[in-house]
């Protein structure tokens, strides 16, 4: 279920882990805090050639800045509970340079930032049962 378009920030927590599809297209995801001061997890997942970029570039500990769609999905634990996750599909992702990102955007240089965009990807190729995460 599609809540909203997001744009979120915060902390690769979970190096990206890269999958593909029956249809062989390329799916990344990991995990990131988007707070500063206690653990809250989103799970990010991108497909296509930004998954790509993504599994050659990101790594755990690297600032981003992600923009895509919210959503809500349920997984099950091992002990057969359900528990509700968020999570945003990603449509583009910025990797902020440095370790320390400053509040203000505006302190900010157009040389700090390394964007990333997704190329244009039909989601008739997957199905949301089709997601190996």
């Amino acid at each position: 279920m599609s809540l909203a378009k997001a744009v979120i920030s915060g902390t690769v927590y979970r190096a990206p882990e890269k999958r593909f599809t029956s249809n062989n297209v390329p799916i990344s995801a990991f995990a990131m805090n988007i707070s500063e001061n206690e653990e809250t997890l989103v799970r990010v997942i991108a497909k296509g050639n930004l998954a790509q970029t993504i599994e050659e570039t990101v790594n755990k500990s690297d600032r981003v800045i992600v923009e895509g769609r919210l959503q809500n999905n349920t997984v099950k634990n091992e002990d057969g509970s359900e528990k509700r996750i968020v999570e945003i599909e990603a449509y583009a992702i910025e990797k902020l340079a440095g370790s320390s990102v400053s509040s203000s955007s505006s302190s900010k240089s157009p040389d700090s930032l390394v964007q990333f965009g997704q190329d244009d990807f039909s989601d008739d190729l997957i199905g949301e049962d089709e997601i190996p995460f």
